[in-house]
C-alpha cells in the first residue's frame, strides 16, 4: 500500500450500556453465568461477546478513537471478513477466520472518559449486562489498573491496551490480567544510552509529572536510567491530569539550572505541555554552555500529528512503528489503511494484537474458561504480530520484545511520517527480572474463573 493516506470518516461505534453510571462494584455469582457454567459469562450461544473499554471523551481521546478502530478490524478478521491483516503473519495457525471456537464474535464498547471510576464502570456493564467474557483497552494505565482489579473480581480475562507505568504488571499486577504494550522500565532503558549519545553525560534535567501512577514510574524509570549515565535531578514536579496549560508549570524551568526539561505526559497533555515549552523559547536558549533540550520520554505519531512541528527533534520512544519492515506490520497497515485511510497508530496496534493472543489462546486451550486461557498465554512465546519474537512472561504477564526510540522528524514528507525511527532497542537490553524492586510489592495470585 502506498505510504500516502488521506484522512475518511472516524469510525462510529455503539457505546456501552452504562459508561457513567455508578454501578456496585460487588458481584454475585448468579449475575455472571449459568452455575453449570463454570465460569463467569460462559458462550451459550452461536456468538461471544468481547467487551471494548477505550478514551471516547477526555485527554487521550485521540488514542481511545484508533483504538476502537483496531479493535473493529480484529473483530472482522476473527469472522473471516476482510483480508484477514496479521492473522496469516501470526506465527500460531490456530485461528482460521471462523470466529472463536466457531463462534461469532461480536463486541460491545465503552467510554472510560480517562477516569478510573468511569472506566470500572463501564466495564462491569458490559460484563454484567452485555455478557462479555474478555474486556480490552484503555489509554490511561490508572484507568488500567483500576479495570484489571474489576476483571479479577468479576472472573473475566482483561487484555490490557495503551497501558505503560511499570505498576499494571508490578505491584497492581493480577493473574487474570496481561499487557501487550512495553512499560516505563523498558522506555528508560532504551532511551539512556541514546540520550548519552545525543546530549552527553553531564546533563541538569527538570521534570513535569503527570501525577498519576503512569507519571510517577515514568519519572522514576527515567530518573534512574539518566542518572545511571551521570546526569543529575534538578527537580520533579506534579501536574494534574486534567491540566491544559502549563505555562505556570514551564516558567520556573527557566531559573533553575537544568538544561533538559523531560515532559513525563501524553495524549493531549503532551500536546499542550510542549507547545507551552516551545512558546516559551526553551528550545532556542543555552544553560550551562549547552543547547537546551527537551525530552518525551513517550509519545505516539497521534501526539506528534497534535504538536505538529514543535515535534521536530525531540527523542522519545514507540512500542511500535507503523513504518517498521516486518511482515506483521505491513499486513496490518495494509488492512488498517484500506479500510480508514491512514496508518494505525501504537495504540491500534496494541489492541489489535491483544485481541488475536485472547482469541489464540481460546483455540489452543480449547476453552474459553479464563484459567484456561490464562494458561495458554503464560510463558508464551510468539512472532508476526509486528513486534518480533514476543515472550508473554509467565511470572507477571508482561510482554518482552523489541523497544522503538523515535526522534520527531526535522523535514517529514507528510503528516504521517511526522516520527523517525532511531533504534530499535533489543530486547536484552530492556528485559528485567520479575522482583526488580520497580516492580515489587505486589503478587500475582490465582486466576478467578468467576461463578
Amino acid at each position: 500500500m502506498s505510504n500516502k493516506f488521506t484522512r475518511r470518516g472516524v469510525l462510529k461505534t455503539g457505546a456501552g450500556a452504562g459508561a457513567g453510571l455508578a454501578l456496585p462494584t460487588i458481584f454475585t455469582g448468579n449475575v455472571w453465568a449459568a452455575a453449570h457454567s463454570g465460569y463467569t459469562n460462559a458462550p451459550q450461544g452461536s456468538s461471544v461477546t468481547l467487551g471494548f473499554n477505550v478514551p471516547q471523551t477526555g485527554p487521550y481521546a485521540d488514542e481511545g478513537a484508533d483504538e476502537l478502530r483496531a479493535f473493529q478490524l480484529a473483530v472482522e478478521h476473527l469472522n473471516g471478513e476482510g483480508d484477514g491483516g496479521m492473522i496469516s503473519t501470526f506465527s500460531s495457525k490456530t485461528l482460521q477466520g471462523n470466529g472463536i471456537m466457531g463462534k461469532k464474535v461480536e463486541f460491545v464498547t465503552g467510554d472510560t472518559q480517562t477516569k478510573s471510576d468511569a472506566a470500572r464502570a463501564s466495564a462491569k456493564s458490559m460484563i454484567e449486562k452485555d455478557g462479555a467474557i474478555m474486556i480490552s483497552g484503555g489509554s490511561s494505565s490508572g484507568v488500567a489498573v483500576a479495570v484489571q482489579g474489576l476483571c479479577q473480581e468479576a472472573g473475566v480475562i482483561f487484555m490490557a491496551g495503551l497501558t505503560h507505568s511499570n505498576d499494571t504488571t508490578g505491584k497492581d499486577k493480577k493473574a487474570n490480567g496481561f499487557r501487550h504494550f512495553f512499560n516505563a522500565y523498558m522506555s528508560g532503558a532504551a532511551l539512556a544510552p541514546v540520550l548519552e549519545k545525543l546530549y552527553g553525560k553531564d546533563r541538569a534535567a527538570y521534570h513535569l509529572t503527570a501525577d498519576y501512577t503512569w507519571g510517577w514510574t515514568q519519572q522514576e524509570s527515567i530518573q534512574a536510567a539518566t542518572e545511571a549515565i551521570g546526569w543529575k535531578t534538578i527537580n520533579n514536579v506534579l501536574t494534574p491530569l486534567a491540566q491544559t496549560d502549563f505555562s505556570s508549570y514551564i516558567a520556573p524551568v527557566l531559573n533553575s539550572g537544568a538544561d533538559v526539561l523531560v515532559l513525563n505526559h501524553y495524549g493531549g497533555n503532551m500536546v499542550n505541555s510542549l507547545t507551552n515549552a516551545v512558546q516559551f523559547g526553551l528550545r532556542e536558549k543555552q544553560v550551562n554552555g549547552k543547547n537546551f533540550e527537551i525530552v518525551v520520554p513517550l509519545y505516539s505519531e497521534l501526539m506528534a500529528k497534535g504538536a505538529g512541528k514543535n515535534i521536530a527533534g525531540i527523542v522519545g520512544s514507540q512500542n511500535w512503528d507503523w513504518k517498521l519492515e516486518d511482515e506483521g506490520t505491513k499486513a496490518f497497515v495494509q488492512s488498517f489503511g484500506t479500510k480508514y485511510g491512514f496508518p494505525p497508530s501504537q495504540a491500534a496496534q496494541t489492541c489489535y494484537a491483544q485481541t488475536l493472543l485472547y482469541a489464540d489462546a481460546v483455540e489452543r486451550a480449547k476453552s474459553f474458561n479464563p484459567c484456561a486461557v490464562a494458561e495458554a498465554l503464560e510463558g508464551y512465546e510468539f512472532d508476526g504480530l509486528g513486534n518480533g519474537k514476543t515472550l508473554y512472561r509467565a511470572e507477571d504477564h508482561q510482554c518482552f520484545k523489541d523497544v522503538l526510540v523515535v526522534r520527531g522528524a526535522e523535514n517529514p514528507q507528510d503528516e504521517f511520517h511526522l516520527v523517525e525511527i532511531v533504534e530499535v532497542t533489543p530486547v536484552g537490553q530492556v528485559t528485567y527480572a520479575p522482583d526488580h524492586p520497580m516492580f515489587a510489592g505486589g503478587a500475582l495470585g490465582s486466576c478467578n474463573p468467576g461463578a
